[in-house]
C-alpha cells in the first residue's frame, strides 16, 4: 500500500536585501523530496502593490467574444494520468470557443515545455507547477476567458491552494474529478508512462509509486470508463450551464424547434384562423414561410420585427433577448404589406396569412414599419438596380412590412413529384444519425451538376477521411426555392442530381439529396452567410464554398471588367470571418476547369494554363441548345441527356 506524502514545507525569515527599486525578502524554504530534505532560498519582493485594471469585468463582458457577459472562470480537472482530462478539455474548449465563448485550454505537458520546464517532479516542485498554473488561470478568468486546466494535480492541498488562489480574486472555480480506474488508465498508457513506472524507469509516478488524493468534494466527477469524449464533456457542459457559465440558450439539441402547430390545440388554431383578418401571401413569401416552419432560420421565431429587421442589414446578425448571443442572419425575411392592408389591419392582435386563398398560418402580435427599399436593396445587394432579379421584387412589393411570431397551420406541400427531397432539419439530422456520421460537408448548387463539382465533393471526403473521420457524409443540397427565369428548373435539376448518384460519380452510401427550401436572391457574399446558417442548423459540421457563390452578372456589364456584380473570391473570404458561423468550417477550394490533357475536370493548375478551358454556363447551354456533346469527362453522359433535353425543348416553344 502506498503511502500518501503530504507537503512538510518550512518558511523561515532570514534577512531583507535592497535595490534601488525594491525592497527584497529573502525566504529558506525546507520540503522533502524523493532524496530527503532539500532547501531552496527564494526571494521575493515587498513592496510590490497591485496595478488596477481600466477595463472592468463588465467591460470585458459586453465586448469579450460572440456570446455576451462576464463568463471568466477556471475549470480544474484532476485525474490519473490516461483518465481522459485532456481529451475532454480540449473537447470543451472547442465547444465553448464555437458558441462565442473565450476559452483556453492549458494542459500539463504542454505548462512543463515552456512556463514550468524549469520544475521537476519533487513534491515541492509540483506545488510549485501548480501555484504557477493557478496563477496564471486566474488571470485567464479574470480576462473574462474560461480557463481549463488539465492536470494530475495529485494532492489535495495543492488543489486547496489552486481554488483559494481564485476565491482571493473572487473569480469563480470549479474542481472536476475525472474519475477513471487506474487499471483503465493503464490500459490507455498512450505516452507509455504506467509501463515506464512499473518497470522503475520513473520513479514517484502518480497511481504506481505515488499516492493519488482523490477529491472529497469535487464540484463535478465525471466517470469515464463507459462514455465516450462528448458524453464525458457533455457532463461539464451541463455543470457551467448549472453555475450560468454557459447561457441555457447555447445548449446543444438534436431538434430544431419548428413552428407547426401540433397536438391538441390544432383545432382550435384552425378554427381560430377562420375568423381572423386575412392577408394573402405570394408564393415567393410562403417559400419563406416553410423556411420559417421548418426551422432553418432558427432561432427566428416568425417574420422578422423592425429590430430584427435592422439588425440584418446593418450587422448580418440577429441578437438574442437577453442579449447574450448573436446569431447569423445575413438576409432579411420579411413579409411585405400594401398602404392598404397596412390601414386595414394595423392594431389587429392576429391575422391569417392565405396561399391561393387557404389559410396557412397565423401571424401574432404583428408589427407594421415603413420599408426603406433603396437602403434595404443596396445593404443587402450592393445595388439597387431594377434589372437585378430580386431587386426588382423588392421594388414591385408593398410600402411596409409586417412582423410579427407565426405559428405555421400545417407542414407546407408543393405536390410536385419532388416533396420526399424536402426533408426539414431535423429529418436530415435524423438521417445523419441513422448513418452514424461523423462529419457532414454540405454543397451548396443551384445549377447542375458537373464533374468539377464532384470532384470538390470527392476531394472534400478524402480530405475529411485524411483528418481521422470515420464516415463524413455529404449533403447534397440543391436550392428549391424561386430562382431567375434563365436558371434550369428545380424538376429537371433534381433528374440530373439523382442520375450523378445512379451513377456513382458520387457515393451514394454516403450522400443525402435533398432540397433546400429557399428562394435564391443572389447576394453574393451577404447571401453565402445565410445558405452556410442553414446548412449548420440542419447539423452541417462542414460547408464547401467554390466561386462565386450566390452570384451573378452584373446588370450593367460595363461597370466591372469582369463583369460580375461580385468577385469571385469574396464568398469564400466571407464566410472564413463571418461572426456566428463557428459550428461549420468553411471549406474553400480552388476553381475546377477542364483538362484538355487529362481529358477530364481537374483543380486549375496555373503553372499550364493553356491546357484548362473553363466551360461557362453559356458555353455549358450552347453545347445542349447546338444538340453538341460537351468535351468527355465533362458531365456524367445520363445527366447530360436530362440537360441538354431540357434546353433542346426550349428551342422548340
Amino acid at each position: 500500500m502506498m503511502n500518501k506524502r503530504r507537503r512538510n514545507v518550512n518558511y523561515n525569515n532570514n534577512d531583507l536585501l535592497s535595490n534601488n527599486n525594491y525592497t527584497i525578502q529573502k525566504f529558506c524554504l525546507q520540503h522533502k523530496n524523493c532524496s530527503g530534505t532539500s532547501e531552496q532560498c527564494l526571494q521575493v519582493a515587498t513592496n510590490v502593490t497591485e496595478q488596477k485594471h481600466h477595463v472592468t469585468r463588465e467591460i470585458r463582458g459586453q465586448n469579450l467574444g460572440i456570446c455576451r457577459g462576464f463568463r471568466g472562470c477556471t475549470l480544474w480537472l484532476t485525474g490519473l494520468s490516461g483518465a481522459g482530462k485532456t481529451s475532454i478539455a480540449f473537447e470543451l474548449e472547442a465547444f465553448l470557443v464555437s458558441r462565442g465563448i473565450p476559452a483556453y485550454g492549458l494542459d500539463g505537458d504542454n505548462v512543463r515545455t515552456g512556463l514550468n520546464k524549469d520544475l521537476g517532479f519533487t513534491q515541492g516542485d509540483r506545488e510549485e507547477n501548480i501555484r504557477r498554473v493557478a496563477e496564471v488561470a486566474k488571470l485567464f478568468a479574470d480576462s473574462g476567458v474560461v480557463a481549463i486546466c488539465s492536470f494530475v494535480s495529485p494532492f489535495a492541498d495543492d488543489r486547496e491552494m489552486a481554488r483559494r488562489i481564485h476565491k482571493d480574486s473572487d473569480l469563480k472555480f470549479f474542481e472536476v474529478f475525472i474519475d477513471t480506474p487506474l487499471a483503465v488508465c493503464e490500459s490507455r498508457d498512450v505516452k507509455g508512462l504506467y509501463k515506464k513506472a512499473r518497470e522503475g524507469a520513473i520513479q514517484g509516478f502518480t497511481g504506481v509509486t505515488q499516492a493519488y488524493e482523490p477529491p472529497e468534494c469535487p464540484d463535478l466527477v465525471v466517470k469515464t470508463e463507459d462514455l465516450s469524449i462528448r458524453e464525458s464533456t457533455q457532463r461539464v457542459i451541463n455543470l457551467l450551464e448549472k453555475e450560468q457559465v454557459i447561457p441555457r440558450t447555447l445548449r446543444d439539441t438534436d431538434r430544431i424547434p419548428e413552428l407547426f402547430v401540433i397536438g391538441a390545440k390544432k383545432a382550435a388554431i384552425l378554427a381560430e384562423s377562420n375568423n381572423l383578418p386575412a392577408l394573402a401571401i405570394t408564393t415567393v413569401e410562403l417559400q419563406w414561410l416553410q423556411v420559417l416552419s421548418e426551422g432553418w432560420a432558427n432561432p427566428l421565431r416568425g417574420f422578422m420585427r423592425e429590430k430584427e429587421f435592422l439588425q440584418t442589414l446593418h450587422f448580418n446578425c440577429i441578437i438574442s433577448e437577453d442579449e447574450t448571443m448573436r446569431e447569423n442572419q445575413s438576409v432579411p425575411i420579411v413579409l411585405s404589406v400594401n398602404d392598404l392592408d397596412k390601414e386595414r389591419l394595423d392594431g389587429v392582435s392576429a391575422l391569417t396569412l392565405c396561399y391561393d386563398s387557404k389559410p396557412v398560418a397565423i401571424l401574432r402580435r404583428p408589427e407594421f414599419y415603413y420599408q426603406r427599399k433603396e437602403e434595404r436593396c443596396c445593404r443587402q445587394f450592393g445595388t439597387s438596380n431594377p434589372d437585378h432579379p430580386y431587386v426588382r421584387k423588392i421594388m414591385k412589393s408593398g410600402a411596409y412590412l409586417v412582423g410579427g411570431e407565426v405559428e405555421v397551420l400545417e407542414r407546407i406541400r408543393w405536390n410536385d413529384g419532388l416533396d420526399q427531397y424536402r426533408l426539414t432539419p431535423n429529418e436530415i439530422r435524423q438521417k445523419f444519425h441513422e448513418m452514424k456520421a461523423d462529419a457532414v460537408f454540405a454543397f451548396q448548387l443551384r445549377n447542375p451538376i458537373h464533374n468539377g463539382h464532384a470532384l470538390l465533393m470527392q476531394d472534400c471526403r478524402r480530405q475529411l477521411l485524411a483528418r481521422g473521420f470515420k464516415n463524413p457524409v455529404l449533403l447534397l443540397h440543391p436550392l428549391g426555392g424561386w430562382t431567375k427565369d434563365d436558371d434550369v428548373p428545380l424538376p429537371v435539376r433534381m433528374a440530373q442530381h439523382q442520375a450523378v448518384l445512379d451513377a456513382g460519380v458520387l457515393d451514394r452510401d454516403h450522400t443525402i439529396l435533398a432540397i433546400f427550401p429557399s428562394p435564391m436572391m443572389y447576394a453574393g457574399p451577404t447571401e453565402v452567410q445565410w445558405h452556410a446558417k442553414a446548412r449548420m442548423n440542419a447539423g452541417a459540421t462542414f460547408y464547401i464554398v467554390g466561386r462565386d457563390p450566390a452570384g451573378m452578372p452584373h446588370p450593367n456589364p460595363e461597370m466591372y471588367p469582369d463583369k460580375n456584380l461580385y468577385d469571385g473570391t469574396h464568398g469564400a473570404r466571407v464566410l472564413k470571418m463571418a461572426p456566428g458561423l463557428d459550428q461549420i468550417e468553411i471549406l474553400p477550394f480552388k476553381v475546377a476547369a477542364y483538362d484538355n490533357v487529362a481529358k477530364n475536370m481537374a483543380f486549375f493548375d496555373p503553372t499550364r494554363k493553356e491546357d484548362f478551358l473553363f466551360i461557362s454556363g453559356t458555353m455549358m447551354r450552347g453545347y445542349a441548345k447546338n444538340n453538341k456533346l460537351p468535351p468527355p469527362g465533362f458531365m456524367e453522359p445520363n445527366a447530360w441527356n436530362i440537360l441538354a433535353e431540357y434546353y433542346q425543348s426550349l428551342q422548340k416553344k
